[in-house]
């Protein structure tokens, strides 16, 4: 079975691109653990953020971002002492924000889903890249999501990482086309 080049042999890695990696999402909750998941990943590869996905799942409440716009001063120092989490300080306070402002976009636009699919007009961009080097890491769309973001308080999320989600959420389907799951998502 033929599968996008970045997935090399490991087991987490092959799940998530297997089930997961471009499949549509709507769920509120699902786009903020992926904004989670992804302004942490700054600097980083997905691999290491995807091994201690379930220590950010601990740590901030099942990506529940009413509970993590609250999180008090000391549990953030807490999460600088969690291995199972990459404890930097400022990603840590940023995830707090970002979730505040998350809220802030769900009570202006009823959700972060119609907010975010409304770049795209509900219309998943199929790409046609033949190997990774045809993917980009950033466009035009990212650029602008990226800054509409930002201009809203979110931190941690540049053109890069706001195209990287949404590959993983499906807004942008990225699989190559030699993939078996190119054409399934």
């Amino acid at each position: 079975m033929k599968r996008c080049q970045w997935v090399e042999k490991d087991p987490l890695m092959i799940i998530y691109h297997d089930q997961e990696w471009g499949v549509m999402i709507n769920d509120n909750q699902k786009w903020f653990e992926y904004i989670v998941l992804e302004s942490f990943q700054a600097g980083l590869s997905w691999k290491t953020i995807l091994h201690k996905r379930e220590g950010f799942r601990n740590a901030f409440y099942d990506f529940d971002v009413i509970k993590v716009s609250i999180m008090k001063e000391n549990r953030m120092l807490e999460l600088m002492e969690d291995k199972s989490i990459i404890r930097n300080k400022l990603k840590i306070r940023s995830t707090v924000s970002n979730a505040k402002a998350f809220i802030e976009i769900q009570k202006e636009f009823g959700s972060f889903n119609k907010y975010i699919w409304s770049f795209v007009k509900n219309k998943t961009i199929k790409n046609t890249s033949v190997s990774l080097t045809d993917i980009p890491t950033k466009t035009d769309l990212s650029d602008k999501i990226s800054s509409n973001l930002k201009k809203r308080g979110f931190k941690f999320m540049g053109s890069t990482i706001c195209y990287a989600m949404l590959q993983a959420s499906g807004i942008v389907n990225d699989h190559t086309t030699d993939c078996f799951r190119y054409n399934e998502v």
